[in-house]
């Protein structure tokens, strides 16, 4: 039987494989926004948090990343309440390796006993036998890179991990890390209007690495009025939003961005981004106007 995409419109991204072997629907959802102020807490509306999840794989999200700082532990916890038992194409990625002390406070710990304790608690929180996707959140300064990698190594060993990824690293970082395991994803700042990352993106499409931009929907000066997103969002009654999500997509074929969003409203404006197509020339005059 077809899919029908109109009902399931992140289908409209396209997929990738991470790793390899993990497939996914590119257009995915960022977990963080569903917990209260300053990423600490509970949300100011848990029922209306459940129904974005929900609604997140309703509408075709296979591709759900969230971490165990978000809360911390809230956002795991909720993403099994929501939709624990798992459907079979639901990849959910998690991360480890920021502690939190208080609202909008986080600090790197990469100690591999606390990373170890860490995978343990996500792997329990999400109900899950082994993470399809497992994500060192920040390199520790203070720690050996090789013995923060090693431990997630050996968590993959153990199959309670299957892939491992990186957070808000250079390319010299990638290849340090890629010396010790085998990397497949980056998750690092990018978006239309913030694309210093550009060369960690070129090194993820030469590698075939996932790349995973984080706050992926900013606009900045492009949205005012009168400006480059402005006249296109007119003319494809699309929202700066969805253009500047559609333009990622564009981008590359490694790009996986995940949108947050705590109302179901604004989840599903995001998700119809995956339908919206950029002529060349649109493309190209938001490329050079950012």
């Amino acid at each position: 039987m077809a899919t029908d995409i109109s009902k399931q419109p992140a289908k409209a991204s396209g997929t990738y494989r991470i790793g390899g072997d993990v497939t996914v629907n590119r257009l995915g959802y960022g977990a963080m926004q569903i917990t209260g102020p300053g990423v600490w807490g509970d949300p100011k509306d848990p029922a209306e948090a459940l129904r974005v999840l929900r609604r997140s794989v309703e509408l075709g999200v296979t591709f759900i990343d969230t971490a165990d700082s978000y809360g911390p532990f809230v956002s795991e916890l909720l993403i099994r309440e929501a939709l624990h038992p798992y459907a079979d194409d639901l990849v959910i990625a998690t991360k480890a390796g920021l502690t939190r002390s208080g609202p909008g406070d986080w600090r790197p710990v990469g100690r591999p006993e606390y990373l170890r304790q860490q995978c343990e608690l996500s792997l329990r929180h999400l109900g899950l036998e082994s993470i399809p996707l497992y994500q060192l959140h920040r390199i520790d300064p203070q720690v050996p890179l090789a013995d923060q990698l090693g431990e997630l190594a050996l968590l993959q060993q153990e199959g309670k991990i299957r892939h491992i990824g990186l957070s808000e690293v250079s390319v010299e970082q990638i290849e340090q890390a890629r010396a010790i395991t085998t990397i497949a994803s980056v998750q690092n700042l990018y978006n239309l209007a913030n694309r210093s990352a550009e060369d960690v993106l070129e090194y993820c499409e030469r590698n075939d690495l996932a790349f995973i931009p984080w706050f992926p929907i900013a606009t900045g000066e492009l949205a005012r009025p009168g400006g480059p997103l402005d006249a296109i969002s007119t003319e494809h009654g699309a929202t700066p939003a969805q253009l500047a999500l559609a333009w990622l997509l564009r981008r590359s074929p490694v790009m996986l961005p995940i949108p947050g969003t705590s109302s179901v409203a604004h989840l599903e404006e995001n998700v119809a981004a995956a339908d919206v197509r950029l002529t060349d020339d649109e493309f190209e005059s938001l490329a050079k106007a950012s």
